[in-house]
């Protein structure tokens, strides 16, 4: 008789949670879902890693390009060589995420600081979890569907693998504890996702402080003409100012914590 009377319920029942009508109640539940777990956790700060999917780790490049076929074409070859060169982007993303989880657990706080947090899945976003469990750090996946690619990897700590449908409140629950950004090399998304932040900052929507990183000169410059933007007009040139460039995990390491304890770390840590 219950569980007769919960199906009349429309708060129970799948196919009006499905519908238009209750999208509203989705998008609230991609709200309250993740702030419960969030909560839960004690985590008010994070540092997120955007970055591609497709970025393989050395040794799995290393591998691909042992394994392949004698009679591979040129354009199977060059592929093959290329993931093994930009490879160096998935080690240096694990590096760095190592490197800023041992630095969060060193801070004097029962809180859960500097979260290391990434989209959840393979590539840059594996690597990133990947450094903050091999510091013995928690870190967290915001993941999605996608038709594609895999949406969750091994190295999100238990119960913090976040799933979303909808890709505003994923954007959200990125940039709404971040305390600094790493973006590397990526696609659509990764690009979706860099400049609708400097957007935001820009436009001061976002009015934190937010020490951003773009990792790797040779891509960001190759991939966004920042000097001719600025010749146009169409952005001003302290707007170059809303980022930094690195092409190590030092000089990015030191950049983020420098910001944030010049910023958000004055006196005793809480």
């Amino acid at each position: 008789m219950a569980k007769e009377k919960k199906k009349n319920r429309f708060y129970y029942n799948e196919d009006f949670l499905g519908s238009p009508q209750g999208r509203s109640i989705r998008i609230l539940s991609e709200y309250y879902g993740p702030l419960k777990k969030i909560k839960k956790k004690k985590i008010y700060d994070t540092i997120v890693f955007f970055g591609s999917a497709r970025i393989k780790s050395k040794n799995n490049a290393e591998t691909d390009l042992k394994q392949l076929s004698p009679s591979a074409s040129n354009k199977e070859r060059s592929r093959a060589k290329k993931n093994l060169e930009i490879s160096k982007y998935y080690e240096d993303a694990r590096q760095l995420a190592y490197m800023l989880t041992k630095w969060s657990k060193s801070l004097k706080s029962k809180k859960s600081r500097y979260i290391i947090t990434s989209g959840g899945g393979g590539g840059i976003m594996e690597a990133a979890n990947r450094g903050a469990k091999e510091a013995h750090g928690i870190s967290m996946g915001l993941t999605i569907s996608l038709p594609f690619e895999e949406t969750s990897n091994e190295f999100i700590s238990r119960d913090l693998d976040l799933k979303f449908h909808y890709f505003f409140m994923r954007k959200f629950w990125f940039i709404y504890l971040a305390k600094a950004l790493v973006v590397w090399p990526g696609g659509f998304g990764t690009l979706d996702e860099v400049m609708e932040l400097l957007t935001l900052i820009q436009t001061e929507k976002i009015k934190k402080q937010l020490p951003i990183v773009l990792y790797g000169s040779e891509f960001w410059n190759s991939v966004v003409n920042w000097n001719y933007l600025v010749e146009c007009g169409t952005i001003s040139e302290q707007d170059l100012d809303l980022f930094h460039i690195a092409d190590s995990v030092d000089d990015a390491y030191n950049y983020i914590v420098k910001y944030i304890e010049e910023y958000k770390l004055k006196g005793p840590n809480f």
